[in-house]
């Protein structure tokens, strides 16, 4: 009998976690659980929930103070935010200044315990900085991404802005179920909407960025350190 899934499959569903983009890297390929006729591909549900218990789990098991939430993507920075502030984490959004993880007398030093990307592309100056100071790093990465210097995967919709909210608001609660700070689901107060980006007056839904993904894709490179 399978595990129960951490929400229910129409909560994933109505958020858009599995939709990923007409464009799938070697690197995501086992993530996918098909592509549609129209190009689409979707990503596994079941395997989604696996990876948000895993990376729970790992990121309990450090010191919630040390670990840093990154997202320079607009819809990603309140998602950041508000899981940082349910643990005690620190959030950086917006531009990352060059040397936060690796220049130790730059104003805003930084060192981190683990770090979560939201999206590895956009997020590409803190993804490489953690790794050049070998601090792991966690990621959101859609069925376009390459997981150079990634070590854990949480395979989701990493473009939109309830599904950004959704996964920052599990990891939230699981983490602190993990380390013991409440008892159950119930206990975390906080609700998925907290979580979401809010569109301003008069502000569209961001465009879709597959075109501009698809422009920088480069194939992998050998040698690279393994995702899991």
């Amino acid at each position: 009998m399978s595990e129960k899934l951490l929400v229910e499959t129409d909560e994933y569903l109505k958020s858009g976690a599995h939709i990923g983009t007409k464009f799938k890297s070697g690197d995501m390929g086992r993530y996918i659980y098909k592509s549609r006729k129209d190009g689409l591909n979707v990503l596994d549900i079941q395997t989604l929930d696996q990876r948000i218990r895993i990376a729970a789990r790992f990121l309990a098991s450090f010191d919630l103070s040390k670990i840093v939430a990154v997202s320079r993507k607009l819809y990603g920075q309140m998602p950041v935010k508000e899981f940082a502030n349910s643990i005690g984490g620190i959030a950086l959004t917006g531009r990352f200044v060059p040397g936060t993880f690796t220049n130790p007398q730059g104003k805003g030093f930084i060192e981190p315990a683990v770090v979560i990307v939201t999206e590895p592309e956009s997020d590409g100056q803190s993804l490489r900085e953690a790794s050049s100071v070998c601090v792991p790093v966690v990621a959101m990465c859609s069925t376009n991404n390459l997981l150079r210097n990634v070590d854990l995967v949480i395979p989701i919709n990493n473009k939109g802005k309830k599904s950004l909210a959704l996964v920052y608001w599990l990891l939230a609660r699981e983490i602190l179920k993990a380390k013991g700070e409440i008892k159950s689901d119930k206990a975390f107060s906080k609700k998925i909407e907290d979580f979401e980006y809010k569109l301003k007056e008069g502000e569209k839904e961001a465009d879709s960025t597959e075109k501009k993904a698809f422009a920088r894709f480069r194939p992998r490179r050998y040698g690279q350190r393994r995702s899991y």
